[in-house]
């Protein structure tokens, strides 16, 4: 039986009770390596812990949009869903395995997807990618150019256009700073 959105937030939810309550009394209870959420007696995977607080709570919001989205009838709204899933680690290839190539290339287009549906109308820097995948410390540098091969790739099939000082750019080609834009705005 799947739970709707809705029956996970009200068994998650703190009651009512006029009192301040602690992470560990809202927190849902979780299976002890952290791995999974259990509500109601059911395991959900956890989102992955390592994704800085800042971009997951992007992720969630563009989760909790495009949830909404797939209940208005919305258009790609599955597929943003999926998306923004997938980019914490709720979906794909566990997030506490060593990582596969062709997942972690999934993970990131997903993250890219995700970040610019949540950030309409501007562009997305490929280190908040990087973050999302390979965590906060500095490990995420040694990802970014895989980040930039995967955005050459999105670019190839239309889906993104990497830009440097506003113009179109190879992104696996050019040095320096660039830039990750949608590349038809009104998708």
């Amino acid at each position: 039986m799947e739970h709707t959105q809705n029956q996970i937030f009200e068994a998650t939810k703190p009651l009512n009770t006029g009192k301040l309550m602690t992470p560990e009394e809202t927190a849902p209870e979780t299976t002890p390596d952290g791995h999974y959420l259990v509500i109601n007696g059911r395991k959900w995977r956890a989102s992955n812990p390592s994704i800085p607080p800042k971009l997951r709570q992007e992720l969630v919001d563009e989760l909790m949009s495009a949830r909404r989205a797939v209940k208005e009838g919305k258009v790609d709204a599955r597929k943003r869903v999926n998306d923004a899933k997938v980019a914490l680690g709720e979906r794909g290839q566990p997030w506490w395995e060593d990582p596969e190539p062709k997942a972690l290339s999934e993970r990131t287009a997903a993250a890219i997807r995700a970040l610019l549906s949540k950030r309409a109308g501007t562009s997305i820097c490929p280190s908040d990618v990087a973050r999302i995948v390979c965590g906060p410390e500095n490990s995420w540098r040694g990802y970014m150019n895989q980040v930039r091969q995967i955005t050459a790739e999105m670019a190839a099939q239309g889906e993104v256009i990497a830009t440097q000082k506003g113009k179109p750019v190879e992104a696996d080609r050019v040095r320096g700073p660039i830039r990750i834009n949608l590349s038809n705005p009104e998708k």
